[in-house]
């Protein structure tokens, strides 16, 4: 095994053409998981649908996702490599197009299903093929390069999106995966190398079971996040029916891969120390990445008023720090630097990005505030995705490879999925707290409070309303007010939290076992 490992080692022109053939790929998929959101009201005026029926067009690509990405690494080994990563460009480049000719809403949700199958499968499968493309010396370096797509891409997403909805119309934020996608689909043919795995099993021992579990587990799992706020978490019957569903799927699910000879998922492999605590930190990575990245567009469009394509503009200045320190940061794990310290840095930096944050925001808090601290964001970023993909995978050989990106590419999307879940439950529930306890202040008897209304009574007098219309405007005015600033300290508190989560995680940092990693040392050692 070792020796087909080494085989799969690339150089010169081959090892670029399927490096930015894997990058290409990765962007395709992480960028459409955003990319959809600025479009989501010109979708619903073109096919007249509700609010509640679109949002199942990003339901049901993360729910695919969630679902086809842990099964990944199997169907690599039953169909190589090379054949189901070029079948799963195609599905998903096939998909973008139908998606773009959707002529009513469940049309659109079906092709985003079958698009979230083929894109769940590019993601983890590129990381697993620019790991064993380079030489394990320089395996910091190739998560480097990885990690740069997959930092980017969720940034890219809202702009990209905003200008193609603004200029063109929204099948175009699909049509532009095309080119891509047929590029990608002939670079993969002509370069990309398949392991050799042995024999495939036969129709009768495929784990038929563990497929259906693992569905019944992850996609239940998925629809709760997504949908738990808006239907009111357990007090809804779909809700409280689907999380049993998800913890029963979960117990069955380990029982049967544990116990199966030919597991649909290798959990057996999480008995490597370093996968387990790289899941668990890329989990918590995919928390504040995701987080972090859906709760700054909406906070200033809802409250600063800012346009879909300015709130996602905002986000590049993190994106291009976090790509510009990605090849240092390969470059100090290559000399020897352990990630322990990185990563430590990492999340410390993240709580300074967090705590910033926090102390920034006001309901009128201008572009010029955000910019360093999501500087500082990007550097804290590029400190955590590198050094924790690498601990992850730095122990695991051959086959093992592909099922550790698996775990840490469904933890990831997992995490960033509990992160948004969290995060909008957080601020609806602390919202409302916070308006109560505004409400005392907003006293008959404070001479401040009567002259803040009676400035805003005389201002819609003098725009034509009546004294009773204008006092009624003005109450209203002020109710308006004391709402949007319990919002922002909602808003300012879920950073706090942010910044706690990511401060508590430093001791975890301690269990990484000593010398781990190393990639210079392991490479001395072949």
């Amino acid at each position: 095994m070792q020796q087909d490992e080494n085989d799969l080692v690339e150089y010169g022109f081959r090892r670029v053409i399927i490096t930015i053939t894997a990058i290409l790929c990765a962007l395709l998929e992480i960028v459409d998981t955003t990319i959809v959101n600025v479009a989501l009201n010109d979708m619903r005026g073109s096919l007249g649908a509700s609010l509640t029926e679109i949002a199942w067009v990003i339901t049901a690509y993360a729910i695919a996702n969630v679902i086809i990405i842990p099964m990944t690494s199997w169907l690599s080994k039953q169909f190589g490599r090379r054949n189901y990563f070029a079948t799963s460009i195609i599905i998903f480049t096939a998909a973008s197009f139908l998606c773009g000719n959707a002529d009513n809403i469940w049309e659109l949700v079906t092709f985003r299903f079958i698009q979230g199958l083929g894109g769940g499968a590019l993601l983890v499968t590129a990381q697993t093929i620019i790991t064993e493309s380079y030489p394990i010396a320089k395996r910091g370096m190739a998560q480097a390069i990885y990690g740069m797509g997959i930092i980017v891409g969720p940034t890219l997403g809202p702009p990209l999106g905003g200008y193609l909805v603004d200029n063109y119309s929204w099948p175009y934020i699909f049509y532009i995966n095309l080119p891509i996608g047929i590029l990608a689909t002939f670079l993969t043919i002509l370069y990309v190398r398949s392991p050799k795995y042995g024999s495939k099993l036969k129709a009768k021992q495929v784990d038929w079971l563990g497929i259906f579990l693992l569905a019944m587990f992850i996609g239940s799992l998925q629809f709760v996040l997504e949908h738990g706020q808006q239907d009111d978490w357990f007090e809804d019957s779909v809700i409280l029916s689907l999380s049993i569903a998800s913890l029963f799927g979960l117990i069955l699910f380990i029982w049967r891969e544990l116990t199966y000879d030919n597991p649909i998922v290798n959990l057996r492999v999480l008995k490597d120390g370093n996968l387990r605590i790289g899941t668990l930190m890329t989990f918590i990575l995919g928390f504040g990445l995701y987080g972090s990245t859906f709760i700054i567009p909406i906070y200033t469009q809802s409250i600063l008023g800012f346009t879909a394509t300015d709130a996602g503009l905002m986000l590049i200045p993190s994106s291009i720090t976090t790509g510009i320190m990605m090849p240092f940061i390969g470059k100090m794990l290559q000399n020897g630097v352990p990630q322990k310290y990185l990563v430590t840095a990492g999340f410390s930096i993240f709580f300074i990005y967090s705590l910033w944050m926090f102390l920034v925001m006001t309901p009128d808090t201008g572009t010029e505030h955000f910019f360093w601290p999501l500087v500082v964001r990007g550097v804290g970023l590029g400190l955590l995705f590198v050094p924790i993909t690498t601990l992850s995978l730095s122990t695991l050989k051959g086959k093992d490879i592909g099922d550790g990106a698996a775990f840490t590419g469904m933890t990831r999307q997992l995490g960033g999925s509990f992160g948004i879940a969290i995060i909008t439950t957080f601020i609806a529930r602390t919202t409302q707290q916070h308006r109560v306890d505004l409400l005392p202040n907003i006293s008959a008897i404070n001479f401040k409070v009567q002259e803040r209304i009676h400035g805003l009574q005389q201002l819609f007098i003098s725009k034509g309303y009546s004294f009773n219309e204008a006092l009624d405007k003005a109450y209203k005015m002020l109710d308006f007010t004391v709402t949007k600033q319990a919002t922002v300290l909602s808003y300012m508190d879920v950073f706090l939290f942010l910044g706690v989560l990511f401060l508590i995680c430093v001791p975890f940092v301690l269990l990484i076992r000593k010398n781990a990693g190393k990639v210079g040392e392991i490479s001395n050692a072949h």
